[in-house]
């Protein structure tokens, strides 16, 4: 029997609320399975006092002292721009791999095929797993996604980084308990790692991104009546609107919850582009899935990590009054109001196309 994962989060100089991604999803959805993270800026403090979640998992300081916790597995913590690996960090990877420790990485950069990295898994049986990397076999989409059953629901963004993968992860257990079967659809390298499958379409050629969000949704359909697929980037997005628009067009959509950070005026690094109106952001994602599907912007999910709880209360009811959509924080706040919206947008879809398409007479 495979032996559970046990990581050392490796996030060296970089463990914080907005700089090690992959890190604090694996810390807040597979706690269990962290050992302990490196990071000697912040060492000899716990994961909850770096994130404000995370309980008691420890940040130390070398990875001497992060083996004494037992990992069997070494996980790169960060998704930095362009996803290349940190030179700095070679020499961890290779004492982790010489110990035996499979690495994870959901980088750009493909540690299985650096020479020096192969070789020391060779020698010591251990694994490297890179979860970005572009799997074969992957069609042109072809929009096969409209014969499935299941309801499909797109996180979108008004920028990059701004919660599409974690509303979707805080929604689900709430449809869940509304009595639904619902899968998650990963379409990065953190949801991978969260979900255990799926496929980081940013890695993926171009021609064939469409084609990957297809077969992930069909594959979630399968045995779901909604299906929760992960958004990535933006549509306004200088450097990742392709993505965007691919996943979309791939996934088709039913409907589509809306991510914002209320305190983000403009693209991030990319201050010479102004992040729109919620209800311009809504029109250009709705006129964009138009002319394939109707799907319709049914909720709002904000991110108010950086605001106290009062400015976050404002800010949600201001959003509700503007959009007059079902709005929260799923983090911060109960999920259970987008949840719903959910679930009542599927129990209608459900029942218009009953009512278009009833069952056939027997006997």
């Amino acid at each position: 029997m495979a032996l559970s994962r046990r990581f050392l989060i490796l996030a060296e100089g970089s463990f914080g609320p907005l700089s090690s991604k992959t890190a604090n999803a694996c810390i807040r959805y597979v706690p269990d399975e962290v050992a302990a993270v490196l990071d000697s800026r912040t060492a000899g403090r716990k994961a909850q006092d770096v994130l404000g979640f995370g309980g008691n998992i420890p940040v130390v300081d070398s990875f001497a002292a992060g083996m004494i916790h037992l990992p069997n597995a070494l996980l790169i913590g960060i998704a930095p721009a362009g996803g290349q690996f940190p030179d700095a960090w070679r020499s961890i990877v290779c004492d982790a791999l010489r110990a035996g420790l499979d690495v994870w990485s959901g980088l750009h950069t493909m540690l299985g095929d650096d020479p020096e990295f192969a070789a020391l898994a060779a020698v010591s049986g251990a694994t490297i797993r890179d979860l970005r990397r572009m799997p074969s076999g992957l069609e042109v989409a072809s929009g096969r996604v409209r014969d499935v059953e299941a309801t499909v629901v797109l996180t979108v963004g008004t920028d990059c980084n701004i919660g599409k993968m974690t509303a979707q992860l805080q929604v689900q257990s709430s449809v869940r308990q509304l009595g639904h079967r619902v899968n998650f659809a990963a379409t990065g390298q953190t949801g991978i790692l969260v979900e255990g499958r799926g496929i980081a379409v940013d890695a993926v050629i171009a021609d064939f991104i469409a084609g990957a969000a297809e077969s992930l949704t069909i594959e979630a359909a399968a045995e779901a009546d909604i299906v929760l697929v992960e958004g990535q980037g933006s549509i306004i997005h200088p450097a990742y609107s392709g993505v965007t628009l691919g996943l979309m067009h791939g996934a088709l959509p039913h409907a589509m919850v809306l991510c914002a950070q209320p305190s983000r005026t403009s693209i991030h690094r990319n201050p010479w582009v102004s992040i729109p109106s919620l209800s311009e952001m809504i029109r250009l994602y709705e006129a964009a899935m138009e002319p394939l599907r109707p799907s319709p912007v049914i909720a709002i999910a904000l991110n108010t990590f950086d605001l106290d709880d009062r400015e976050a209360r404002l800010a949600v009811e201001r959003v509700r009054s503007e959009t007059g959509l079902p709005t929260t924080d799923p983090v911060r706040y109960e999920p259970l109001v987008i949840a719903e919206a959910i679930a009542a947008f599927h129990v209608e879809r459900v029942s218009e196309r009953n009512v278009l398409s009833p069952p056939a007479m027997i006997g």
